[in-house]
C-alpha cells in the first residue's frame, strides 16, 4: 500500500517524446539492483546520455531530480510490461505523468503504486510543455476535480475513476478488492446453499 493523496504540489519537467518505451525508462541491465537500494538513479539512463556515456546537458530530466510532475509524448511507458519502471519514476521522486496515452500495463502499474497516469488531449501537451519551458514552474494537481493548473492555464485530464478511487487511498489491487469482502462473503454463502455439490466434502 502506498499513501493516498487528493492533491499534489510539485515542480514540472517536460520530456515529450513518442513511444518512450519502459526499457528507455529503465534499462534492463539495472533491474537486478535491491529495489531497496532505488531506482530513481537510473531513470532514463541511457535515453539521457550521449554517445559518451555523459549525461547530455539539454536533457530535462536529471538525477537527482527535483521535478515530481512529468509531462510526456503519445504512447508513454510502451513495451515490456516491466514494473521497475515505474518504480524508477517513483524513487525519482515522481508523483504524475501526463501524456495523451500510455501503454496500458505500464499505467495499471504506475496506479499500483500511487503514479498518477492522466491522459490529457494533444493541444492541452503543448501548453503544459511550454508551460514547463519557463522556470521553476509549479503545477497542481487535483484527483477530486481531474485537473492540472499551472499558473493561469487549468488542463482537464481523463483517468479512470477505480484508479482515482485506488489512489485517493493508497489502494492496490488487493486492497480494492478487500472492500468487497462483505459481498464476496454473501456470495460465497448463496453459492453453498444452491450449489453444494461443488464443495469438498468436509
Amino acid at each position: 500500500m502506498t499513501a493516498g493523496w487528493t492533491k499534489h504540489q510539485g515542480s514540472l519537467v517536460a520530456l515529450p517524446l513518442e513511444n518512450v518505451d519502459t526499457d528507455q525508462i529503465i534499462p534492463a541491465r539495472f533491474m537486478s539492483t535491491p529495489r531497496s537500494e532505488g531506482y530513481g538513479g537510473f531513470l532514463f539512463h541511457d535515453l539521457s546520455r550521449d554517445a559518451d556515456g555523459r549525461h547530455a546537458p539539454d536533457f530535462p530530466v536529471r538525477t537527482p531530480n527535483s521535478a515530481t510532475v512529468l509531462i510526456a509524448g503519445r504512447n508513454f511507458g510502451c513495451g515490456s510490461s516491466r514494473e521497475a519502471a515505474v518504480y524508477a519514476l517513483a524513487d525519482a521522486g515522481f508523483r504524475a505523468v501526463f501524456a495523451p496515452s500510455f501503454g496500458d500495463i505500464f499505467a495499471a502499474n504506475a496506479v499500483n503504486n500511487g503514479l498518477l497516469p492522466g491522459c490529457v488531449s494533444d493541444d492541452s501537451i503543448d501548453a503544459l510543455v511550454a508551460q514547463a519551458s519557463v522556470a521553476h514552474s509549479m503545477a497542481t494537481v487535483d484527483l477530486e476535480d481531474s485537473k492540472i493548473i499551472v499558473a493561469d492555464l487549468k488542463v482537464d485530464f481523463q483517468v479512470d475513476p477505480v484508479w482515482r478511487t485506488k489512489l485517493m487511498n493508497g489502494w492496490d489491487d488487493i486492497d480494492l478488492t478487500k472492500t468487497t469482502e462483505a459481498k464476496i462473503s454473501a456470495y460465497r454463502k448463496r453459492l453453498e446453499q444452491s450449489s453444494p455439490w461443488i464443495w469438498r466434502v468436509g
